[in-house]
């Protein structure tokens, strides 16, 4: 199958500059794309980890990735999608972010003998000559349009400022930079960076008058239009210091039945039979769950940590298995006596007594599975009878608590 069409069949696709074009250049040639991220954190996230997968997908269909590293663009920051500015990052921060998530990346790409590149623009982008670009590249762009595309249109109403403004062309500038450096003909991204990609097409297209590609991907949410990857910590981490094998897992465990489907679509490497037998109506929707979580979680930290975070969901939810891959911390002997809300303070289980109280006042705190009714009680030595405490919020979230 073309991996146009297996992308088209999967849902990934949400718009293509050329789409029957670029079909028919999959099917004749070896295509270098590229995809860009940009280097605001140490670590990618659930909404990285798509990109990674179609990344993969292509890579294994014959044709050669790029993950370009905004190690330049980061200095600027995109405002797509923003209401407010980002955070400026130094360079040493940048750097250190780069660095870390290609060690990510590498567990999903091949860069052995140029299957694969990573590159950083801030190679190219950081030593520009401000007044040579602008003389250069400044011609190819147009303000009346810059301002009505949907990359801007929200920080238009808050206040755009031009270093944000600058970024679109920068980012057209990759897209050239790569085009006459390494042959690459297609630009992929989340489908928030239409409007980026098309100005690097068309800046191609009038400097060099090539045709060059774009396809976007259809953004994954939920029924609430919530994008996923969201949890009550935040982002939904592929780094296993920020989001544990077991949390990663429980999360993938624990998403709306309406949204199975479509994960095992796109985030999976399931074939298509496999997943239309998982979702028949007469089968337990549980275990298209369970398979998700895992088939996720190894693909992330490797087959070990996946099944042990199925073998920690066993020990909590059947009372098999090993409690071992359970989110867990240590408690010196000094907190007996104190109010349990405190302790969990100190461990990050609540942000916040104000949060510990609604949460008794709603029964959604339980300790070894005893409901936590006063929001006074103490720590005592009774309750780690086992060895450990074990705390529950709401229905699914659970923290071990060992002894010191």
């Amino acid at each position: 199958m073309n991996i146009y069409d297996e992308l088209l069949e999967r849902g990934y696709i949400s718009q293509c500059t050329h789409e029957q074009e670029l079909r028919e250049l999959f099917q004749k040639e070896k295509v270098t794309f590229y995809i860009g991220i940009d280097a605001t954190a140490d670590s990618l996230h659930a909404g990285h980890f798509l990109t990674l997968v179609v990344m993969k997908r292509m890579q294994e269909a014959g044709h050669r990735p790029i993950l370009l590293l905004g190690g330049g663009t980061t200095l600027i920051g995109d405002p797509t999608g923003r209401d407010d500015m980002r955070k400026i990052l130094t360079r040493e921060d940048i750097e250190n972010n780069a660095m870390k998530i290609k060690d990510q990346v590498s567990r999903f790409i091949d860069f052995d003998e140029g299957k694969a590149l990573m590159l950083n623009n801030a190679d190219w982008l950081v030593d520009l000559k401000y007044i040579d670009f602008l003389r250069d590249y400044g011609p190819y762009f147009s303000i009346n349009r810059m301002i009505k595309m949907d990359s801007y249109q929200t920080r238009l109403e808050q206040g755009l400022t031009y270093f944000e403004f600058s970024y679109m062309p920068l980012q057209a500038y990759d897209f050239l930079h790569l085009y006459r450096t390494t042959g690459c003909r297609l630009q992929m991204g989340g489908s928030d960076q239409w409007s980026n990609i098309i100005g690097g097409i068309d800046l191609i297209k009038r400097i060099e008058n090539a045709d060059c590609y774009g396809l976007t991907f259809n953004l994954i949410t939920t029924s609430a239009g919530v994008k996923m990857g969201k949890t009550q910590k935040g982002a939904l981490w592929l780094d296993s210091e920020k989001t544990s094998p077991y949390e990663f897992f429980q999360y993938w465990r624990n998403v709306e039945d309406a949204s199975v489907e479509t994960l095992l679509m796109r985030y999976t490497f399931l074939s298509l039979e496999k997943i239309k037998e998982l979702m028949l109506p007469e089968n337990n929707i549980n275990i298209a769950k369970e398979i998700l979580a895992y088939e996720l979680t190894q693909l992330v930290h490797g087959k070990e940590e996946a099944e042990g975070a199925i073998e920690a969901s066993k020990a909590l939810f059947s009372g098999a298995g090993n409690l071992d891959d359970v989110p867990s911390s240590i408690l010196k002997e000094e907190f007996f006596g104190q109010e349990w809300l405190d302790i969990l303070l100190e461990l990050g289980f609540i942000k916040s007594k104000g949060e510990g109280r609604r949460l008794i006042d709603q029964k959604g705190l339980r300790l070894n599975e005893e409901l936590l009714d006063d929001s006074k009680r103490l720590c005592e030595k009774g309750d780690f009878e086992k060895g450990f405490a074990l705390l529950r919020r709401g229905k699914k979230v659970y923290f071990k608590i060992d002894l010191n």
